[in-house]
């Protein structure tokens, strides 16, 4: 009532039901769809929302082809949302019979070996989770996620997309692997003309690597003898290890698993790979997928040729 010293701003108030109007716009892209969510009326939802962007004096939504683009002001007031919802959620809890789901797609290198073994201790830690995994290539993996068919995607490839955002996890250098009694195994250090004459086991020329790859040793004028081509890091070691030649892969996370069976040497090259989550830019990201990724960070275990990275992209150890 008015004079009453219980009485708060219009401008410090809050409404969760306008933040749950929110996130539910953010994550179905329309107020009707938003509306069943909820289960209340398509108006009431509008009204969250108008009264959320009149309280905030910013515009939360465009409308585009008949969907609801969020603006930077409704991802930033997302993003600050998280914590609250988190909280919330760990009060409430998931009903006993209620089993959180997440959706992860990688690709090959991460899925294989990497991620199954995560996921077998993330659920045996967390037994009411469920984990439906995909493998697919990385361009898949951005497809999938702007389409809302999975939560979180990890990839080792720069992407450039509006509808995506992706969050450090692992740096690391290029590395030559090759079998113990392969001449450059005795080296400290690999240089581009080391390779010259050299057989050499590449990625399929559609990955930017390869043609990374290529412009070095061009520079070096090496010539090295292609004698075969591989779509992963994995199948490029596992052909080392048959004695076909030398291989310049992203050691992360394939030292884990090939340590025993090959010479890992670092190469002298700007060549550099970044492990990223990718997740979408516009909608909350489930608690399920948070949890994944904390997991994974406090979990993964440390090696001589990566080095974790924050969301900021600072380097965190060794």
């Amino acid at each position: 009532m008015p004079g009453s010293r219980d009485a708060t701003p219009l401008g410090r108030w809050h409404s969760l039901r306008e933040y749950d109007a929110l996130r539910a716009v953010l994550q179905t892209g329309t107020t009707a769809e938003a509306a069943r969510r909820l289960g209340l009326s398509q108006s009431a939802v509008s009204r969250s929302i108008a009264n959320l962007e009149a309280r905030q004096s910013v515009t939360l939504f465009t409308r585009e082809a008949g969907r609801l683009r969020p603006t930077q002001e409704a991802v930033r007031l997302n993003l600050r949302l998280d914590p609250l919802f988190e909280a919330l959620s760990r009060i409430d809890g998931p009903e006993d019979n209620v089993q959180e789901t997440l959706r992860l797609i990688a690709p090959p290198s991460y899925a294989h070996r990497f991620l199954v073994e995560q996921i077998g201790t993330f659920l045996t830690a967390n037994r009411s989770f469920f984990v439906s995994l995909e493998v697919a290539s990385s361009d898949e993996v951005a497809r999938e996620i702007i389409a809302d068919r999975f939560d979180l995607g990890l990839i080792g490839t720069e992407l450039t997309r509006a509808d995506l955002k992706l969050v450090p996890f692992r740096q690391s250098d290029a590395v030559c692997v090759m079998l113990a009694g392969h001449p450059l195994a005795g080296r400290t250090l690999v240089t581009p003309a080391d390779l010259d004459g050299q057989d050499l086991i590449g990625l399929a020329p559609r990955h930017a690597r390869r043609g990374q790859l290529d412009r070095v040793l061009t520079r070096a004028k090496a010539v090295p003898r292609m004698v075969a081509e591989v779509t992963t890091s994995f199948a490029a070691a596992d052909l080392a290890r048959a004695g076909i030649g030398v291989a310049v892969v992203n050691p992360f996370p394939l030292h884990h698993y090939r340590a025993q069976d090959l010479v890992f040497v670092p190469f002298e090259s700007p060549i550099r790979y970044r492990s990223q989550f990718v997740v979408s830019s516009h909608r909350p990201l489930p608690r399920i997928a948070r949890a994944f990724i904390r997991h994974l960070r406090l979990h993964t275990p440390m090696d001589p040729f990566s080095r974790r990275i924050d969301e900021a992209g600072r380097r965190q150890d060794a």
